[in-house]
């Protein structure tokens, strides 16, 4: 448990410290951005594949104490929750967005904000959040608190490094589509900013999240040992 518990906070330390303050601006000016992108990308995919090993060697072990377990009721939420997770994944992953990596540059196009970013300017954290968030209702072991809790705060504090780090960045042209969107779901529309079009998120997006949901419910016992149905 101690080799999971060191991983999570490596991955955190990562991506919060590293990634989310102005050390990478400081790593960025002193090897420059191609490089540090290289070994930043380097180290987050050996600091997940160390995560999820390390899960993998003490999930239902003897010191993977359970804290809370799952229901009829709770298996439910989750498959539910996990589809509005994928939706969230895949449109935010196939929409043009000033928050992703390397796309800082749309922020200079007048109708930048469209579909999905008119409900958040986070998608696919966003979606990383949720998945996180329903995995963590139905599995109250500590190894899974471990893991999907470090998820879900990545997710989360990962919105508000990436808006401090484009503030810093694009200055005015940053404010302007801050000002247009929100960070938290549905708030810029709640608060009369923004208006929800769906058919503009793209039906073609939102059937890709459909069927990628789809696939992980039909992998998800072959490639994790355990049922995402709910049985009962």
């Amino acid at each position: 448990m101690t080799n999971l518990i060191v991983a999570a906070a490596a991955f955190l330390l990562l991506h919060l410290v590293v990634s989310g303050t102005r050390v990478r601006e400081a790593a960025i000016g002193a090897i420059g951005p191609g490089f540090y992108m290289g070994l930043f990308s380097l180290a987050s995919v050996a600091m997940l594949a160390w995560l999820i090993i390390a899960y993998g060697g003490v999930w239902r072990g003897q010191d993977d104490k359970a804290y809370w377990g799952a229901t009829l009721a709770t298996r439910w939420i989750q498959l539910f929750v996990q589809l509005i997770a994928l939706l969230f994944v895949v449109t935010g992953l196939t929409t043009r967005n000033p928050t992703a990596v390397r796309q800082e540059g749309t922020l200079d196009k007048p109708d930048v904000v469209q579909g999905v970013l008119r409900i958040t300017r986070h998608p696919f954290l966003w979606g990383v959040a949720i998945w996180a968030a329903g995995h963590l209702l139905v599995n109250g072991d500590l190894a899974g608190i471990v893991l999907f809790g470090t998820m879900l705060i990545l997710a989360l504090f990962g919105t508000v490094s990436i808006d401090a780090k484009r503030a810093r960045a694009a200055g005015e042209a940053w404010k302007a589509f801050a000002a247009k969107t929100s960070n938290v779901p549905f708030a810029a529309i709640a608060a009369g900013h923004q208006t929800l079009s769906i058919g503009e998120i793209g039906w073609a997006r939102l059937v890709g999240g459909l069927i990628a949901w789809a696939i992980l419910l039909g992998a998800h016992p072959h490639v994790f040992g355990v049922s995402a149905l709910p049985t009962g």
